[in-house]
């Protein structure tokens, strides 16, 4: 805060980018009398009219003061035709304060960093973790509000609903038709909207699934649906850029190199997925799987899908230059399940923290020096390493 650094805040609608704006311009009211706030919400019909980058730049040109800092604040900015031309010229000023808010990633891409010369800084705004889920709600740290979470995600409006499946379901439906119609569908001038809605089914039940974009056509046409590999990357791209899903590529641990093809795709919001995909029980270690992803995203880490020899890592995960790997698994009753998920770890020669994930209390706490941690302990955690071992 305070310097020429733009900040750019970036996630899908409704997980509180614009709250966050309004927590920011409180704190500096109450730092700064008489701070110069202007605030532009493109959300809003009051701002209708600023539609290019032209309108954009006069509009808060009108109302900056030149001998002090001016605080400006831009919600929805993909809304705005050329917006970066007008966010370049406004950032050389150093008493602008600028911090600017967007609900797809295709447009804060590397066009943003070569206009604005390396002049900004990222962050990601997720849904609610599971923590900051439960105090939203007030509630405990047990199964029964891990379920909650699990069911209905962390979109953080649900805390003005009534706590009723019904009622949650049909707003989290109403936020992801708002996606897809207003970040996917007319931002890439969509035409085949059955195909894409196709695509996101499919992507639902197959959370945790590897494939690739001839995988996926290769089975939507054994269910008549005939679409090519590329029109396939195309809509899987738009839906990662609206940050529907997470897209995860895979890494060869052994290599130490990224596989050009074959990612895994999870999505952002459970309850988004739970809508598409309906909630059955047959899906838990799905699931799971997606919570685990979700949540080594939320504590900072760059997440892949590791890849060593014949066998799968779910999860290769760096942070701050250290690495973690994670297995998950719905449950560890069968001697078969055990050896396979804590094996595939066993046979990593490295030294860094190696862990299975599963939704089962009662497996002792670690086998043959791996960890296992339960489901709710691992999301109620920032993962440090100390915590881990």
């Amino acid at each position: 805060m305070r310097t020429p650094i733009i900040k750019v805040m970036v996630g899908h609608r409704r997980v509180g980018k614009s709250f966050i704006l309004y927590q920011l311009i409180d704190l500096i009211m109450k730092e700064e009398d008489g701070a110069n706030v202007i605030y532009i919400n493109k959300e809003d019909i009051k701002f209708e009219a600023i539609t290019s980058f032209k309108e954009l730049y006069d509009y808060i040109d009108k109302r900056l003061v030149y001998d002090r800092m001016n605080y400006i604040f831009i919600d929805e900015i993909q809304e705005i035709e050329d917006f970066k031309k007008a966010i370049r010229s406004l950032a050389l000023d150093n008493n602008n304060d600028i911090y600017i808010t967007g609900s797809n990633s295709e447009m804060f891409s590397g066009d943003l960093a070569n206009e604005l010369g390396g002049r900004y800084v990222e962050f990601r705004i997720y849904s609610l973790s599971y923590m900051e889920f439960l105090n939203f709600h007030g509630l405990p740290n047990d199964d029964e509000s891990l379920e909650k979470y699990t069911h209905f995600g962390g979109l953080p409006y649900l805390i003005h609903l009534p706590f009723n499946e019904a009622v949650l379901m049909e707003y989290i439906s109403s936020i992801y038709s708002t996606i897809v119609l207003r970040d996917v569908v007319a931002r890439k001038n969509i035409r085949n909207t059955a195909f894409l809605e196709q695509l996101i089914r499919f992507l639902a039940n197959n959370v945790g699934s590897l494939f690739s974009s001839k995988s996926i056509s290769d089975f939507l046409k054994n269910q008549k649906v005939n679409i090519s590999p590329n029109q396939v990357s195309e809509y899987a791209d738009s839906l990662a850029e609206a940050f529907v899903v997470h897209r995860i590529g895979r890494y060869d641990v052994v290599g130490k190199r990224l596989f050009e093809r074959g990612e895994k795709y999870f999505f952002e919001n459970m309850g988004i997925r739970n809508v598409v995909a309906g909630y059955k029980p047959q899906d838990r270690a799905k699931r799971l799987e997606n919570l685990v992803c979700n949540h080594l995203l939320y504590c900072g880490y760059q997440v892949k899908v590791g890849a060593m020899n014949t066998e799968e890592i779910d999860f290769v995960c760096t942070r701050s230059g250290e690495t973690l790997y994670i297995q998950v698994s719905a449950e560890l009753t069968s001697p078969k399940t055990i050896e396979r998920e804590f094996c595939n770890l066993l046979k990593i020669k490295d030294n860094y923290p190696k862990v299975v994930v599963s939704g089962e209390r009662s497996f002792e706490s670690s086998y043959e020096g791996i960890q296992h941690i339960y489901i709710r302990d691992f999301l109620s955690s920032t993962l440090n390493f100390s915590v881990l071992n």
